[in-house]
């Protein structure tokens, strides 16, 4: 009997999606292919390489108004926010247009006699397992550079998300890729790791749990290939005393909030200076009760269901076990079927917590969100860095200097001032702590997409 992957759709836990597992011949020749297909596509100029990553955006881009609704059955976003067009636009465009600049060779200083430079070659084969919550972006992310700087790409998303590949593959056949350069596969966890440890494969970038990270570092073992790991956060904000109030309420409630709270650089902690804390409170509490938790498909809802109800029920016993603690919950929003086993979760603000608490300490990935008073710069630089976690921290103030000066001293991969959960694709997206390593976007993402080559050419005596 064929194994399959089945789509359990958050809306109403029916069956949207269901796939055969590719078997291990398939897989083979999936690789065999792309190892071929890469030797061509690394000959082929840059610019070609741009011309086929373009066409297969206004591809991808055209495909919009069915992605959305299909997004919304697959994972739970609302229909109103439009899907993921425009972050995959920014990226791709930016990135295309970086490639030259990023891939030339490096010339050191003169030294006559000799011809010396350092070219970036291609890794190979890129093995790209990607995420549900951004499934979209989270994807474009590895793809397209990789691809511009001359890999082939093998994609395996996310079971929540099955359709995303798909449609990747439809884009990339609409924009007249090279056939083997790019593959959509479906695979269950022991293909994965098969596939990881069969030293076929010369990269992997994964983005997801560190326990995911922890099982793919294993089963790489011993193949040498190179790893770009991220595994969420615990993002910190930090608001001070000349804060300008509306502006930082507004994107910290978005930022806590959106996508139900299912974002690795979603804000899940704040840190409120003393002074201005009630009143930071109290308005993040009123713009939180603006939400209207329901079907994602209707256009008045602002916050679906989360994707899977084992998700929303983490969140559940969070609250419990900080009220519990001693916490303060100030929300109490009634939404149909929230109850546990049931994807359908309303957003809660909590007060009174501590660092012993889970909801502070552990990733949510929900729309929960901890707010915490501090007397200084030095409490909140201490309480930020304590979490093994360190993808983005933000700084809210209008003292740009005191913003940096702060930055320098958290552990984290991105410092953001009056703004958070953004990818700048001029910045490297990157981690510390248990948040992973390696890096994506800007020249760094494509120096972790390829390998160093050294010419040292002596000239005829």
């Amino acid at each position: 009997m064929t194994e399959t992957i089945k789509l359990k759709s958050p809306i109403d836990g029916s069956i949207f999606a269901e796939r055969p597992v590719a078997t291990d011949q398939a897989v083979n020749a999936a690789v065999e292919r792309a190892k071929a297909a890469q030797a061509t596509w690394a000959e082929t100029p840059i610019a070609e390489r741009g011309k086929y990553l373009l066409a297969f955006l206004e591809a991808l881009l055209a495909m919009n108004d069915e992605i959305v609704p299909e997004l919304a059955w697959q994972m739970g976003r609302p229909t109103r926010y439009g899907g993921e067009k425009g972050g995959v636009e920014e990226r791709t465009r930016y990135m295309v247009a970086l490639a030259e600049k990023a891939l030339a060779p490096y010339v050191p200083e003169d030294r006559p006699g000799f011809r010396r430079y350092l070219k970036k070659e291609p890794l190979g084969v890129v093995f790209v397992i990607a995420p549900w919550n951004y499934p979209y972006l989270t994807a474009v992310n590895s793809i397209v550079p990789a691809l511009m700087a001359g890999n082939a790409v093998i994609l395996k998303h996310a079971a929540q998300t099955l359709l995303v590949g798909e449609r990747f593959a439809k884009a990339f056949e609409k924009a007249g890729l090279p056939k083997g350069v790019f593959q959509n596969i479906v695979l269950n966890h022991a293909q994965t790791e098969k596939l990881l440890g069969s030293g076929k494969i010369d990269h992997v970038n994964f983005t997801g749990s560190v326990a995911g990270g922890r099982a793919i570092e294993k089963a790489a073992a011993g193949t040498f290939m190179t790893l770009g790991l991220e595994l969420g956060g615990k993002d910190p904000a930090y608001v001070l005393p000349d804060v300008k109030l509306d502006h930082a309420v507004a994107n910290l409630v978005d930022g806590a909030f959106y996508n139900s709270g299912q974002c690795c650089c979603g804000i899940e902690r704040v840190y409120v200076h003393e002074k201005v804390y009630d009143e930071f409170v109290e308005g993040f509490i009123a713009e939180t009760k603006n939400y209207v938790v329901g079907n994602p498909l209707d256009q008045a809802t602002t916050m679906g269901p989360m994707a899977q109800a084992r998700f929303a029920d983490f969140i559940r016993e969070q609250k419990a076990e900080a009220l519990r603690k001693g916490a303060t919950a100030h929300i109490g929003m009634k939404v149909d079927n929230d109850k546990d086993g049931s994807p359908y979760l309303a957003p809660e603000v909590l007060t009174n917590v501590d660092h012993q608490m889970s909801v502070m300490r552990e990733e949510s990935f929900g729309p929960i969100v901890g707010i915490m008073k501090v007397r200084n710069d030095e409490e909140a630089i201490a309480l930020m860095n304590d979490s093994p976690y360190g993808l983005t921290a933000s700084i809210w103030t209008t003292d740009t200097d005191r913003a940096a000066a702060i930055g320098d001293r958290i552990e984290t991969g991105t410092v953001f001032m009056n703004r958070c959960d953004y990818v700048d694709p001029g910045l490297v997206w990157t981690g510390v702590k248990e948040t992973g390593k390696g890096g994506a976007m800007s020249v760094v993402g494509y120096e972790n997409l390829t390998r160093p080559k050294s010419f040292h050419l002596r000239e005829a005596i």
